[in-house]
């Protein structure tokens, strides 16, 4: 099969922000080429003798991402475009320009399974791809959760900043029992964590029916039943039915982890469906964008109760 390559000049500093951003248009595997040194953690998860020789971090970087060839590519280039012109208030994105060339059949889409390894996203859970042993994870404990993920085309492998800024928050204010709404489910890391640590249930929705069942999949392996993950597709910001069908003040705990720019909006939406007393958990807030967010969501009638950061990144915990 043939492909369309896409290569994208950037800077080091907007590569996350870029990759998210692209997976919210549906590329489903990227490659990033810079110069940044390796951490000596990253070091060690190499697994190889000889690392390459050091060379000087310029600040630039190379974002590569491969799309069917028989897509239209001058339409997805355009949203492509106006994606990242976006992003320019937000951080230094560099020159953008975007060359196209045509490359042959490749695995791009598994290719990046031999970089995704068992890791520890707090004291209490481990994430795992499913074609690992834990057996083989030196830190594993008898006590730790275990969460299988295997991510497919869905965005999310859990190892991105904001997804475990989520699951500590999960982990920190979930109780038994309770009733959790997963607003841009993805893969549904978030989902599957709370009931991991005792939700009752919890409705997973997404706004792209082919992540929908990678998001299954995940559940399934996780021996969680349909009953008590369930999975749905819609938009909760314009989706009149969906938003009814839901229900109003129902849920304990609603999450999402999607971007600044959807989660403003989505504040006033969200709060009809939660209880009295419960909780707005959001991530996907890039540094620049965190005040804005933080108004929107005090504007919703929420109060911040807690505010959490790794990297440029931030987390809201908001009671109701």
């Amino acid at each position: 099969m043939k492909w369309t390559k896409y290569t994208l000049y950037t800077t080091t500093q907007a590569t996350d922000l870029i990759s998210y951003t692209l997976g919210e248009l549906g590329v489903e595997g990227i490659e990033i080429e810079d110069n940044v040194p390796l951490t000596e953690d990253e070091k060690r998860q190499m697994y190889v003798d000889i690392l390459p020789d050091p060379v000087s971090n310029d600040n630039t970087a190379i974002i590569r991402f491969y799309r069917d060839i028989n897509e239209d590519s001058d339409a997805f280039l355009k949203q492509v475009y106006d994606a990242i012109s976006e992003l320019k208030s937000f951080t230094d994105i560099g020159s953008g320009r975007i060359e196209i060339s045509e490359t042959a059949d490749k695995d791009w889409i598994n290719n990046w399974k031999e970089f995704f390894h068992t890791f520890r996203v707090s004291d209490k859970l481990i994430i795992k791809p499913k074609w690992e042993s834990i057996e083989n994870f030196s830190d594993y404990r008898k006590n730790d959760i275990v969460l299988n993920i295997d991510p497919g085309t869905a965005f999310g492998t859990g190892s991105h900043d904001t997804t475990r800024l989520c699951i500590r928050a999960i982990e920190k204010y979930i109780k038994k029992d309770m009733e959790i709404l997963d607003v841009g489910c993805g893969s549904g890391i978030l989902s599957i964590a709370a009931i991991k640590y005792g939700a009752k249930h919890a409705l997973g929705i997404d706004i792209d029916k082919y992540a929908l069942p990678c998001t299954a999949y995940n559940r399934d392996i996780n021996d969680i039943s349909s009953e008590q993950f369930e999975i749905t597709c819609g938009n909760l910001l314009d989706d009149d039915k969906l938003q009814n069908r839901i229900g109003d003040k129902y849920y304990d705990i609603a999450v999402a982890n999607i971007l600044a720019d959807v989660i403003i909006p989505l504040s006033g939406k969200i709060a009809r469906h939660i209880k009295p007393g419960g909780l707005f958990i959001s991530s996907g807030i890039i540094n620049t964008a965190a005040e804005n967010v933080k108004q929107a969501i005090t504007d919703a009638g929420f109060k911040i109760i807690e505010t959490t950061t790794l990297g440029e990144w931030y987390c809201f915990t908001a009671s109701l």
